[in-house]
C-alpha cells in the first residue's frame, strides 16, 4: 500500500523539502512504501489535507478547520540528531501500522 505524507513549512521548498526527503527515505529503510509532495502552511486547505494518510508540517499549526488526517510535527527532524527524529519516524511508522 502507497502511504501519502504531505508536508508543510513556511516557502513549502526548504524545510518540507528536507523533511519530506528524511521520511520517505527512513521508511523505506522500514520497509514502506511513502510518496510525499510539500506545500506552504499558509495554503492548506481541508481539501487538499484529505487527500493524504499523514499530513507532516514543520510546526504546530492551528488549522481553521478538523480533519481526521493524523498531523505529526516534524521540525526536530532538521537538527539531524538521530535522538530527536527517532521518535518522529516511530510516530510516523505507528500511524502507517494502523491504517
Amino acid at each position: 500500500m502507497m502511504i501519502k505524507i504531505l508536508t508543510a513549512c513556511g516557502t513549502g521548498i526548504n524545510s518540507s523539502t528536507q523533511i519530506k526527503n528524511a521520511i520517505v527515505k527512513e521508511m523505506k529503510t522500514r520497509g514502506y512504501e511513502v510518496k510525499a509532495d510539500t506545500t506552504v502552511l499558509s495554503n492548506i486547505t481541508k481539501e487538499m489535507i484529505e487527500k493524504y494518510d499523514i499530513f507532516c508540517p514543520i510546526s504546530k499549526i492551528d488549522l481553521s478547520f478538523k480533519t481526521n488526517v493524523p498531523i505529526v510535527v516534524c521540525g526536530p527532524i532538521l537538527y539531524r540528531i538521530p535522538s530527536m527524529a527517532e521518535p518522529i519516524y516511530d510516530e510516523i511508522e505507528s500511524i502507517i501500522k494502523a491504517l
